[in-house]
């Protein structure tokens, strides 16, 4: 592990979630950002959609650094799509598939935004994305139940 490798605090994350009623959370970072998250029956996100949520934002955020250094974007949008099923694996999402409608104006700032979204797809898909690389790595989960103090 090289010098540049080894976590430091800042490298930390860290999401608390609370019991607001049956089957409904509240999950707080630690800024004071604040989602809600429950079944599919509200309006809230469920898990499964704060996963694609955070698959296609990690990856619009990357695109978005890279390409707005060339020019702004007339439109920028993007979804995450995946299916999910239960088998003899368990419950999960199958088929993930993130799509970008990604515009800019024409021109040669338009022209340069364009020409680095290939390379810069291929580098979030590759590296740049902690999310996605994160799941297709592969990383082990550990569950532990414990005593949480400094939850409010």
């Amino acid at each position: 592990m090289e010098a540049s490798d080894v976590p430091t605090e800042s490298d930390a994350r860290r999401v608390d979630i609370a019991r607001t009623a049956p089957y409904r959370f509240v999950a707080t970072n630690a800024r004071g950002g604040q989602i809600g998250i429950g079944p599919a029956s509200g309006t809230d996100f469920t898990p499964g959609e704060l996963l694609l949520a955070a698959i296609v934002s990690c990856s619009a955020i990357d695109l978005d650094l890279v390409t707005r250094k060339r020019s702004e974007p007339d439109r920028f949008v993007a979804r995450a799509e995946a299916t999910k099923i239960r088998d003899e694996l368990g419950n999960r999402l199958i088929d993930i598939r993130v799509t970008f409608d990604v515009r800019f104006p024409e021109g040669e700032a338009g022209d340069a935004a364009r020409t680095v979204i290939p390379r810069t797809m291929k580098q979030i898909s590759e590296r740049l994305c902690t999310v996605s690389r994160t799941i297709e790595i592969g990383t082990p989960i550990e569950q532990v139940v414990a005593q949480i103090d400094d939850i409010e």
